[in-house]
């Protein structure tokens, strides 16, 4: 599984790139932040809704703490995926 640090993020937002991040918490968690620009779906709400996430070179998958982005990462690779990357320490790790 590739994995993507928080700092690396941050520094690659800081620049202006647009980068291609899924957070799959849920609604109360991202209720206290996400990362600008991410695009929520609840890791339940995958099978229904994963149509939404565009097919990109990489593909940034977030949560609390890896986790739950690590099965995300599984499940959308199973699918076709490709270029997926798990955020390594969740939001626990993010620092505002």
């Amino acid at each position: 599984m590739d994995t993507i640090l928080p700092s690396e993020i941050k520094e690659r937002l800081g620049r202006g790139e647009k980068l291609t991040i899924v957070d799959v918490r849920e609604d109360e968690e991202v209720a206290a932040g996400m990362i600008p620009g991410a695009k929520h779906i609840p890791l339940g709400q995958l099978p229904e809704r994963h149509e939404e996430i565009a097919k990109a070179d990489e593909i940034i998958l977030v949560c609390r703490s890896g986790n739950r982005s690590g099965r995300a990462l599984g499940y959308l690779e199973s699918l076709g995926y490709k270029g997926l990357k798990n955020m390594t320490g969740g939001m626990m790790e993010w620092e505002d």
